[in-house]
């Protein structure tokens, strides 16, 4: 598959179904919006045929098999980007007996299988690690400076405008696994001043089992969070990737021998519980590693690194204009340029229960995704970013 430019010319749309009514606008501005077309037509009926079960009902993972499979039936893509996200979400925030979890997880395994044999797709199945339980929290409420944790991140926190007492506080912390500043983070990932616009003066990283405590933390008190590993697991019949930055290139090869290729990522599993004959698939550069966010997404669908466009522990308010663009989008701004979706000139869906991620990290022309925040159930949001493909 030869990549095209991005397409930047299109308006998406979104249209936000609460079961009761439905509302469309402009994805990048949130106005209102009546635009019609068949597409249009095509995403208002699938929302209304399948209504979000929640973040934490078993049901919600079949949901994303449901309606990816009606969407591969109306608009025929080529390649398909799915996250099932419900055993994540159930595993971190209440504890779960080893009975329930084999039987969530294998519920899990077939509706991954039932997908790929009822679409016909070529599967790229990505565990995004396991989950680990937490042992604790690190406070920075206290520090003279601000720390922050953003976006669900668990091991990693940015310390901006520090004293030198929180600096030597931390260095004696014994779950504080290492402190750095922004120029070794930006030598880690050969970035240049310009990529450190946003990075915190230091990074912390929390020993294995620890998660912050501090400015942006949102989310409720994790029972279980990310695993920090070198390697996450890979399986598909096209071939290994050596890490995450080569899966691009698996999927690319499937693309150009005609194939329908689904790349389908697993949050919370890891080697341990990965079912399929499975590679490793490097998650890291040096100590650095990903968590599952959208860092690592974009460096799936991109094929390279995008870690400073919103890194861990920035200053995510500073970063916000008066006029929100994107305001349906949390804190993207933009639209990510080249990644998958942007450039390929076929026909592309994304659908899956992790909120924002779908809609944004791929680019697909069409996107189905919960409408959830913090667990709160407030509907399904659809995406559509090109309608210049028509219906088949």
């Amino acid at each position: 598959m030869r990549p095209t430019p991005d397409d930047q010319t299109h308006t998406s749309l979104a249209i936000v179904d609460a079961r009761d009514w439905q509302n469309q606008f402009v994805l990048e501005t949130g106005e209102k919006s009546d635009q019609q077309g068949p597409l249009v037509t095509l995403m208002r009926e699938l929302l209304q045929r399948h209504p979000y079960p929640g973040d934490l009902d078993a049901q919600s993972n079949r949901w994303v098999s449901d309606t990816a499979l009606e969407l591969v039936a109306g608009y025929q893509p080529q390649f398909v980007f799915l996250t099932y996200a419900q055993q994540y979400f159930a595993q971190r925030v209440g504890p779960m007996g080893d009975d329930e979890r084999r039987t969530m997880l294998a519920l899990l395994f077939n509706e991954v299988e039932r997908f790929v044999a009822e679409s016909g797709c070529t599967p790229v199945i990505i565990g995004r690690g396991g989950v680990t339980p937490s042992q604790g929290i690190i406070d920075l409420s206290g520090l003279d400076g601000i720390g922050i944790s953003t976006h669900w991140s668990a091991r990693y926190a940015g310390l901006h405008e520090p004293s030198r007492s929180d600096l030597k506080l931390l260095a004696a912390d014994p779950k504080i696994a290492r402190i750095v500043t922004r120029q070794e983070f930006l030598a880690l990932f050969d970035g240049t001043p310009e990529d450190g616009r946003l990075l915190p003066d230091y990074l912390l990283v929390a020993r294995p089992g620890y998660s912050f405590k501090a400015l942006g933390c949102t989310m409720r008190k994790p029972v279980m969070i990310p695993d920090a590993i070198d390697t996450i697991p890979f399986y598909s019949p096209l071939g290994a990737a050596a890490d995450l930055t080569a899966v691009r290139g698996v999927i690319e090869q499937g693309l150009l021998q005609g194939r329908k290729v689904a790349l389908i990522m697993l949050e919370g599993v890891g080697s341990q519980d990965f079912p399929w004959p499975r590679s490793p698939c490097g998650n890291n550069r040096d100590w650095f590693c990903y968590e599952p966010g959208d860092a690592q997404f974009l460096a799936i669908t991109s094929g390279r690194h995008r870690i400073f466009e919103h890194p861990p522990g920035y200053l995510f308010y500073a970063d916000m204009d008066k006029i929100r663009s994107y305001p349906l989008s949390g804190y993207f701004k933009e639209v990510p340029v080249g990644t998958i979706g942007t450039q390929y000139p076929g026909r592309s869906i994304a659908v899956g229960n992790k909120s924002m991620a779908m809609h944004m990290v791929a680019g697909a022309d069409l996107c189905v995704e919960c409408f959830s925040r913090n667990h709160f159930n407030q509907g399904t949001m659809g995406v559509i970013h090109r309608q210049h493909k028509g219906l088949p």
